[in-house]
């Protein structure tokens, strides 16, 4: 299936899914976060979206936070790697991420096509699977859709939301997505002291808001296709208990 690069349709589309309450059920609201869940009539699918209101933070840094790779491998503790593979459009590229699992999981990792549009007072980023060469010693996680919302609420205050639809993993593996409720107040407190860093790191270079900085080489999105759970090698992680998976999230928050 090929990819196709998002339009101003599909942002809105993403926009309405992240305000909306509807078929949403809400899990978890603690610290400032709330995470809801929504049952899909597809089981092979889960769907989770969280909210986190971020003070003293505006709407630009997040998103300048949200795109820069460079602050990203400082304050991500759960990251192995992460860097820009080549540039589709002026507003959308193709990256990898990879992240830590606790023994005996394998480590995951991510190759999407992201995109992200700037809509008014809200930012917008959009990510989706696609083919890739695998790379040894890890499991190719599927993002269907993934993609986060960021609206402004005055002049130095703004709102993160995260939805994603990923592929169902075995015995709570989803736990050890890299986005979680103690992964949202890492960026929230990663967004108070960008300003700080980025003087110090070339305060001038986003090529994300300015694309004649961008020296990426260009992909034609014609050669990519959209990965699918069913292509992927089947890992059976099942002996993983729930108490285990439960531990480690519970030793994301100190």
């Amino acid at each position: 299936m090929p990819v196709q690069i998002p339009d101003d349709t599909d942002f809105l589309s993403f926009r309405d899914q992240c305000e909306s309450q509807d078929g949403w059920v809400a899990r978890y609201n603690k610290g400032g976060v709330t995470v809801w869940c929504r049952d899909e009539e597809c089981k092979t699918l889960q769907k989770l979206k969280m909210r986190i209101v971020c003070k003293d933070v505006t709407a630009e840094t997040l998103y300048d936070v949200l795109h820069d790779t460079s602050y990203r491998k400082k304050w991500d503790t759960n990251m192995i790697d992460t860097f820009d593979i080549g540039r589709l459009t002026v507003n959308a590229d193709v990256g990898y991420y990879s992240w830590k699992c606790p023994s005996p999981l394998k480590n995951r990792d991510f190759v999407t096509m992201r995109s992200w549009l700037p809509l008014g007072n809200d930012y917008l980023q959009l990510a989706l699977s696609c083919e890739y060469p695998p790379k040894k010693d890890y499991v190719r996680a599927v993002s269907l859709l993934t993609g986060y919302l960021i609206q402004s609420s005055g002049a130095n205050c703004c709102t993160l939301y995260y939805l994603t639809i990923n592929a169902y993993i075995k015995c709570m593996v989803q736990i050890f997505q890299p986005f979680s409720p103690q992964a949202m107040k890492k960026i929230y407190k990663a967004c108070l002291k960008y300003p700080e860093w980025k003087r110090k790191h070339e305060p001038n270079l986003k090529p994300w808001r300015y694309p004649e900085q961008n020296t990426l080489p260009c992909i034609n999105v014609a050669d990519l296709t959209v990965q699918r759970a069913d292509s992927l090698e089947n890992i059976d992680e099942s002996s993983v208990s729930e108490e285990k998976a439960q531990h480690h999230s519970d030793d994301d928050e100190t």
